[in-house]
């Protein structure tokens, strides 16, 4: 989607769309680490009384000051260290009386003193192309002064729900009419993943409702719509689209549930058809559609890793296409146990709530037993890092 240059805190969860590289060095010059005080490391060896000769605060400047044999300066943490001084001997290591200071020793060379440029030298990338900038990306930019930063454009996606039957949110159905949760579901979904989602309301079951609502979408970096892309009669999505030019890539896949999914591009816009079942929407849209809106903001990896775990129940199948399980992934001294988060009827919008991962089951097997290895993947990452413990 090509780039834009954003503000510091509007880069969070954003991907950077050009290297970073770093002007000066970090630390800036040579400074204490620890609240202490300066010294000769070679007056140290044992234990060493020094004469106090000066005081250095954070944010000071060391300009005109030496340790001189037998001397010490007083310093806090991230002052400036003054010349002559090899080290720096933590407070709580010494004993200060008047204007001079025991040290308990023995002292090292080095002692506590961060080095000019040994965290980032100046001339060096610190982030590459591609990083998802997080809160130490931006304690890293601050700190080198960089208010700016350059990251891959957020996609402007929009929702259509299709059908005679949906009303929307707050309105009362009458007999036969259903609430257009999808929509919203949708939209939460491209919100989650940091993209912006643009909410295009109700296309009715006729071509010219469809048109007007399609033609606004195509506006947008992606259109996604749902429903009306099965083969009902009154199933014109992909009719209309068509007459729109929209280049259908492909149409139905061998997957339970989602079976009616379809893909096209116009003009290199992806556009996803997704089935109106609740469930199959939020499959699909977990399956299909999250990958490459994650691949167009410019994330390297948009493909959940799957992990194993044992099916607790045995399950059945039809051959020939592979099916989405929800389920919920727990974990015992036996491992991983994933359960079916109840009746996989794609009405049953309750399994998307109790489950925390999809298992895969694959075309080629009828029936899966109890107790055998499947694949799955996590829905929610933060929800389930218990698993992890």
């Amino acid at each position: 989607l090509g780039e834009e240059t954003v503000s510091l805190l509007d880069a969070v969860g954003r991907v950077l769309s050009e290297d970073v590289i770093t002007a000066v060095d970090m630390p800036q010059w040579d400074n204490s680490a620890r609240d202490g005080f300066a010294v000769r490391a070679d007056d140290c060896r044992q234990t060493a009384t020094l004469k106090i000769m000066g005081y250095i605060p954070a944010g000071g400047v060391a300009d005109g000051l030496l340790v001189s044999p037998g001397t010490a300066i007083k310093i806090m943490t991230g002052a400036p260290v003054p010349a002559g001084c090899t080290a720096i001997v933590p407070i709580e290591e010494t004993i200060e009386e008047g204007d001079v200071v025991q040290i308990n020793g023995p002292v090292n060379i080095r002692d506590h003193i961060r080095f000019q440029g040994e965290d980032i030298k100046a001339g060096e990338k610190i982030l590459s192309a591609g990083t998802v900038i997080r809160p130490p990306e931006v304690n890293l930019c601050a700190s080198l002064g960089k208010i700016y930063l350059a990251v891959f454009r957020k996609p402007k996606v929009a929702i259509l729900s299709t059908g005679d039957e949906l009303v929307e949110p707050g309105e009362t159905t009458g007999q036969g009419q259903i609430v257009n949760s999808n929509a919203f579901s949708l939209a939460a979904s491209v919100k989650e993943l940091g993209a912006e989602p643009l909410l295009l309301g109700i296309a009715r079951d006729t071509k010219q409702s469809l048109q007007h609502k399609i033609q606004q979408g195509l506006n947008a970096d992606v259109l996604i719509t749902s429903a009306g892309v099965s083969a009902g009669d009154r199933d014109f999505v992909r009719i209309v689209l068509e007459e729109l030019g929209v280049h259908q890539l492909f149409w139905k896949i061998n997957i339970k549930p989602g079976r009616p999914t379809a893909f096209g591009l116009k003009d290199n816009k992806p556009v996803f058809s997704l089935p109106g079942n609740p469930v199959s929407t939020m499959v699909t849209f977990e399956e299909f559609v999250r990958p490459a809106l994650l691949k167009m903001m410019g994330h390297k990896y948009v493909i959940k890793p799957t992990i194993k775990a044992r099916l607790k129940e045995a399950t059945k199948k039809k051959g020939g296409r592979a099916q989405f399980l929800r389920v919920k992934v727990t974990k015992d001294c036996s491992g991983l146990t994933a359960t079916s988060a109840g009746d996989q009827n794609t009405g049953i919008v309750r399994t998307m709530i109790d489950a925390n991962a999809i298992a895969f089951l694959p075309e080629d097997r009828t029936s899966i037993d109890a107790g055998e290895y499947v694949e799955v993947h996590l829905i929610d990452s933060f929800e389930n890092m218990s698993l992890f413990e």
